[in-house]
């Protein structure tokens, strides 16, 4: 009897562990649950604890409320030129609404994924390759508004979608390679050509200025020299007729002046100047005047000196 009551107090104990194991249950920060009683929709769990009544209602897995990110395989895409290119998406959603996730859709992932291959077809179709390489925002806005609006109802909220990738054809990329090489090498000579061109401007500009600079330079040391010459002459002249000069004195500047006029050793024919003449005539005068006014001074007479006696071999005699 005793063995018997044991046995039983034992399973009550076992039963309401397992109640009550079944009926508390905590949901964690981020994540939402939804309850079903007698296999009908009764409520979502928010996180927290919660009770639940054992055996009839059931809590089904929950769902993470943050947002996710899923990137999906490449796909192929024709574009308008009938190309293939290989397009990798990435994109980023929420669930809003733990209900409508759970009843609205089975799988919601797999349901953004196909939904997004297929609008990026119908987008990128459109378009040809060179605007479907340039035109990433254009597509990633057209792709966002259509998801989001598709699986709004799904509980669904699509941030963003972005292209990760979009790779053409290998013979295409060869292609684009060669244009674009071809592309940087134009650039870079026109470049060199703009550069090769703004220095010749600056070394002409700059050997304008400096033909500028040495002609004004060249026309002020002139003006100065010539300054300076006109000043000299002016002292000169101011200093020959200060000293009121007399003819020897302008036939002596006269004389000075000839040995320069044979200066070279090129000069075949000299030109004298009248005023030479003139001055030598004057030089003339003068060292006539001088030789008469010697020839009129009176001469000193000489008196020889007497013979010592007995010089011609005669001795006076005594």
């Amino acid at each position: 009897m005793d063995i018997a009551v044991a046995i039983v107090l034992l399973v009550l104990i076992v039963f309401v562990i397992i109640v009550l194991v079944r009926s508390v249950r905590i949901i964690p920060q981020a994540r939402a649950g939804v309850v079903e009683r007698l296999g009908k929709y009764q409520r979502t769990l928010n996180p927290g604890l919660t009770l639940l009544i054992p055996f009839v209602d059931r809590l089904l897995p929950l769902l993470d409320l943050r947002e996710q990110v899923v990137s999906f395989p490449p796909q192929p895409v024709i574009t308008e030129d009938n190309l293939v290119v290989s397009i990798d998406t990435v994109v980023y959603f929420q669930v809003t609404d733990a209900r409508a996730a759970t009843y609205e859709i089975a799988n919601y992932i797999q349901a953004v994924e196909q939904l997004t291959t297929t609008t990026l077809r119908n987008v990128v179709g459109g378009l040809n390759l060179e605007e479907a390489l340039t035109s990433r925002d254009q597509i990633n806005g057209q792709l966002r508004g259509v998801l989001d609006e598709a699986t709004g109802r799904w509980g669904i909220r699509v941030s963003r979608v972005e292209l990760k990738a979009i790779d053409p054809p290998h013979s295409i990329q060869d292609s684009m390679e060669k244009q674009m090489r071809a592309e940087r090498d134009r650039r870079a000579a026109i470049l060199t050509a703009e550069g090769t061109k703004q220095s010749a401007i600056l070394t002409a500009e700059g050997q304008r200025q400096s033909s500028i600079l040495k002609a004004e330079g060249d026309a002020k040391a002139a003006i100065l020299r010539a300054d300076g010459e006109a000043q000299a002459i002016q002292k000169v002249f101011d200093a020959i007729h200060k000293g009121n000069p007399d003819q020897k004195l302008l036939a002596y500047q006269y004389l000075q002046t000839l040995p320069k006029i044979a200066e070279g050793s090129s000069n075949k024919l000299w030109i004298i100047p009248s005023e030479v003449g003139e001055a030598l005539k004057g030089i003339g005068n003068v060292l006539g005047a001088n030789a008469v006014q010697e020839q009129a001074s009176p001469t000193p007479d000489v008196v020889p000196p007497s013979a010592p006696a007995g010089a011609d071999g005669q001795g006076s005699r005594p």
